[in-house]
């Protein structure tokens, strides 16, 4: 048995896997709202999960940061206070045993491409859109990693194309920089934008969902917004393929259960792809919000 574990923005799920594949299973708590409260969390999970169904061979975490291979501290995390902290060694102090760590965008990568929506493909690049807006990129079932630990982070380039004509006001990120893919494309940036659209309060639309259930009432400003929406997104989308040619991208995060992107991102990518066509398909994750912590698992 492998246990896996993913730290989200909002919730934290365990998950345990046979050799097979096969979930034995599942839980998932509220993510707490601070470090000492999260190592807690996390070793409580594990342990409860453990008395259950056995010690496990391994233990895999993705989270939504990476390690930085110069200081071992957490960095790029959008979850803040993950940052500059030694998960490693402090969860293997709580623990006593030993643990893997990994991005949570690269560990859903890598579980849609062992046996997911991009099994039996060469390359693939996948991409979380939820709070944040991950990537990570496989070919020939590896994970594709660097010298800074940042491999598929397309959600902190700038927008492709932005205009203030075209695109609104200049986006700040919480990285410092402004005009973020992230802040365009995460679920929490499409509901700010569209807030400040049509001047509304976080009370009124909480969330991306909050947006669609208007799209879904025939809104005409939030047609629009989505609209916009599915073009950034296809620029966005586009500098990747330019750049690593997938033979399929899989969409995962909460916005990836948009079924209209399907409908209308190939069509829009392929006028920003440098390509008479667009053979790269564009699929759902087959695992859902399960997928990265399959992947953790899969470490």
């Amino acid at each position: 048995m492998r246990i896996g574990i993913d730290i989200g923005g909002t919730k934290t799920e365990i998950a345990v896997l046979s050799e097979d594949g096969e979930v034995r299973l599942r839980k998932r708590r509220p993510s707490p709202k601070n470090y000492q409260d999260c190592l807690i969390n996390l070793q409580s999970m594990i342990n409860e999960t453990e008395a259950e169904v056995g010690p496990a061979v391994s233990i895999g975490i993705c989270l939504p940061g990476a390690v930085s291979p110069d200081t071992g501290l957490i960095k790029n995390a959008n979850t803040l206070y993950l940052n500059d902290r030694n998960v490693t060694a402090d969860l293997k102090t709580l623990l006593g045993r030993e643990i893997k760590l990994v991005n949570d965008a690269d560990a859903f990568a890598l579980s849609e491409a062992t046996d997911g929506a991009a099994a039996g493909t060469r390359s693939c690049f996948a991409v979380i859109i939820g709070t944040g807006c991950g990537g990570g990129l496989v070919y020939q079932k590896q994970l594709i990693t660097g010298p800074n630990a940042i491999a598929g982070e397309w959600g902190h380039n700038p927008l492709p194309y932005y205009s203030v004509e075209k695109d609104g006001p200049i986006q700040d990120c919480y990285c410092g920089r402004q005009n973020c893919i992230e802040t365009f494309l995460s679920g929490t940036g499409m509901a700010k934008r569209y807030r400040e659209k049509v001047n509304l309060d976080a009370k009124t639309i909480p969330d991306a969902h909050a947006v669609m259930a208007r799209f879904a009432a025939g809104e005409l400003s939030a047609i629009e917004h989505f609209q916009h929406y599915v073009n950034a997104m296809a620029r966005a989308l586009a500098s990747v393929i330019n750049i690593f040619d997938p033979e399929v991208v899989v969409l995962g995060g909460g916005m990836s259960n948009i079924s209209e992107l399907y409908e209308h991102l190939p069509e829009e990518i392929s006028h920003y792809v440098f390509s008479d066509h667009l053979n790269t398909k564009i699929v759902p994750a087959q695992y859902g919000d399960s997928s990265g912590v399959r992947g953790a698992a899969w470490l």
